[in-house]
């Protein structure tokens, strides 16, 4: 048994726990808008920090900024602190790093387009299938060509090669039409237009400053500014992926520790998942699965539990499902469903307490010992130490002095890459060609050396006196006759 303090949920018949052992087992927290999601997220993130786990989340309305902050005192939060019977509250703030992939809110997030990949990078620009293999050409030719890509420059440029260069490319890798590569540039502008070039270039994301402790063994708590970036849903989709994947690639196999090594929240899930390709749905799936054994847990947070596709819903062991509404037939369904999901309560009827319960109340279906799901409980969720809600600005600029990466992230740096060792070529290649033309022409000298002067005098006196005793031989045979 883990001697980790329990992570407390909220009181139902019982008290409820997350146990971090089991943290790694991903979980789902769902229910309507305005039923109290961003606080169990909240008070989720507010547990691991206490034991020492960092935390990566994504703030889509600005509130969860209030981790930062302690919470003001109020007769509500009194209230439901008697009737789950926590004793000794302390209001107080956490470790926050602000993130932001446009570096308005905080430190800007990077990526190369290297490290992105074609795949990934397919996605984030909505191509097809051929278009797709073009990409994965240029990526290819790239890499043989130690050409480095790190910013959207670098891949027009490394585009305009590729299609200068199609035909001998396509005897290697098949057809690279210029129409494909055209279609590719078009996806890059709009790309520009949504502010995505801030986010391709260096100095990349270390992923290690995800995965701090502060002083005293608190889990930092990283939260990524999504106000804008939601509104950009496939950029928003494939950054969190993309971490993801990083993660999975980079992390080594710890098996099941007694507390996760990182803890990633997934906030409006439904946007990973809503349009998206078969493969990357799979992609999903497969870092979802593995990623277990890396000591990284994933949490899920969306309106409707249909939103999560079922092969990754089979992942989620730990469940907390706050009210939902039932006006149509897809809500409905979504309700049953939901309800079938959970490990039998004699003494509840799962299904009605969906739409009967009130705001900060859940259906909590935690796994216990030995990875056992628990019987589902219907919860009265416990209060953060922490604000519910967002900060003011200086108190945001106050939180980012105290940053321990400081300003590593601030500054853009722009080493040669790609455009421009395609540049240096170009220009050589002009420079070489304007030498030939401008070159003078050498001309074959007509003089002659005196050794050629006297052989070919020579020649001439030879032939000249042979000439001449031939006449001679056929004039005097003539005068004889």
């Amino acid at each position: 048994m883990s001697e980790i303090d329990p992570i407390l949920l909220g009181k139902g018949e019982n008290l409820q726990y997350l146990l971090p052992a089991f943290g790694n087992r991903h979980g789902l927290v769902t229910g309507a808008t305005g039923t109290g999601k961003t606080v169990t997220l909240q008070i989720l993130a507010e547990g691991f920090s206490r034991i020492g786990v960092p935390v990566f989340l994504a703030d889509v309305k600005g509130d969860l900024a209030g981790l930062s902050q302690p919470i003001a005192p109020h007769p509500k939060i009194d209230e439901r602190l008697e009737k789950i019977g926590i004793e000794n509250f302390k209001p107080g703030g956490w470790p926050v790093v602000f993130w932001d992939l446009f570096g308005h809110s905080g430190h800007p997030v990077r990526t190369t387009i290297s490290e992105m990949g074609p795949l990934l990078l397919a996605n984030l620009l909505e191509l097809n299938d051929t278009q797709e293999g073009v990409l994965t050409i240029a990526f290819r030719i790239a890499d043989e060509q130690g050409l480095l890509l790190l910013d959207l420059k670098d891949l027009r440029a490394l585009l305009r090669f590729v299609s200068e260069n199609a035909k001998l490319y396509s005897r290697e890798y098949g057809n690279i039409s210029s129409a494909s590569v055209a279609a590719i540039q078009r996806r890059l502008l709009v790309l520009d237009e949504q502010g995505a070039e801030n986010f391709f270039g260096e100095p990349a994301l270390e992923l290690a400053d995800i995965q701090r402790v502060d002083l005293s063994g608190r889990g930092v708590i990283n939260v990524l500014a999504a106000d804008k970036l939601i509104q950009k849903p496939r950029l928003y989709a494939t950054f969190l992926l993309w971490l993801l994947s990083e993660l999975f690639e980079e992390l080594p196999e710890v098996g099941d520790p007694e507390k996760p090594r990182l803890v990633f929240f997934f906030d409006e899930a439904h946007l990973l998942f809503d349009h998206a390709p078969r493969a990357l749905i799979e992609k999903v799936e497969q870092v979802v699965r593995l990623i277990r054994s890396k000591g990284v847990g994933v949490f899920f947070v969306t309106q409707n539990p249909l939103d999560v596709p079922d092969t990754v819903l089979g992942q989620l062991g730990n469940r907390i499902q706050h009210a939902m509404r039932a006006y149509t037939p897809r809500e409905q369904k979504a309700i049953r469903v939901a309800a079938q999901t959970f490990r039998t309560n004699p003494n509840l009827d799962t299904e009605k307490a969906f739409t009967q319960m009130g705001v900060g109340e859940a259906l909590i279906s935690a796994l216990q010992l030995k990875g056992v799901p628990g019987i589902v409980d219907r919860t009265l969720i416990r209060p953060p130490t922490s604000r519910i809600g967002p900060i003011s600005e200086s108190e945001r600029k106050e939180a980012r002095s105290r940053s321990p990466v400081g300003d590593r992230y601030d500054e853009t740096l722009d080493r040669e890459s790609a455009s421009e060792i395609l540049q240096q070529r170009a220009e050589q290649v002009a420079k070489d060609a304007e030498s030939k033309e401008t070159a003078p022409k050498k001309r074959k000298s007509t003089r002659q050396s005196p050794t050629e002067t006297a052989v070919k005098s020579f020649l001439r006196s030879m032939s000249t006196t042979l000439g001449r005793e031939i006449m001679r031989g056929i004039l005097g045979a003539i005068k004889k006759g």
